[in-house]
């Protein structure tokens, strides 16, 4: 979602540090970026919610998708 682009951006690079700096030399703890994770995804959800996308619905298109792909073979 493009509204949330910013904080998504700034997540990513917070994880990549995390992954490279923290998790790959043993320290598993993910409260680096918890808070930045919480503010995209909080984002997302309300920009669904102000767009009337239901997460029920996105869901149900996906499974139907991975069934039309699935018939296809």
């Amino acid at each position: 979602m493009e509204v949330c682009k910013d904080l998504r951006e700034t997540y990513e690079v917070c994880f990549n540090i995390w992954f490279s700096e923290k998790f790959l030399k043993g320290n598993h703890n993910e409260s680096m970026c918890a808070s930045l994770l919480k503010n995209y995804t909080d984002c997302v959800k309300n920009a669904m919610k102000e767009q009337k996308i239901e997460l029920k619905e996105m869901e149900k298109n996906h499974l139907e998708e991975k069934n039309e792909d699935k018939s296809e073979s």
